[in-house]
């Protein structure tokens, strides 16, 4: 007989399919959990949370610690004296907003 008849070809996926599919099922049904995965998965699981939130916590304070002494140091560095903008020479501005003249 001829290993590779039409009959032989189109029957051997669906075979070697079938013996697979077995081997495999044996195979997942020889495996068993431990009785506490679960419960062990999820505690890691847990830890890995606590420990995700401890760490964003953190930066979040380290980040607003650092914006506040940045922006505290910057007003500091701001002269004492007035500056331009505050100081009472050059033009005025009348009520109606336009700037009078001086004279």
């Amino acid at each position: 007989m001829n290993d590779t008849s039409p009959d032989r070809t189109e029957h051997e996926p669906d075979r070697t399919e079938q013996e697979l599919r077995e081997a495999l099922e044996a195979l997942a049904g020889g495996v068993h959990p431990a009785p506490d995965a679960y419960r062990t998965a999820r505690g890691d699981w847990l830890r890995r949370e606590r420990r995700r939130r401890l760490v964003l916590a953190v930066l979040i304070a380290v980040v607003f610690t650092l914006a506040t002494l940045i922006g505290l140091w910057v007003l500091n560095q701001a002269p004492s004296e007035p500056g331009v903008i505050f100081s009472d020479t050059g033009s005025q501005v009348t009520t109606s907003g336009a700037a009078a003249v001086p004279g």
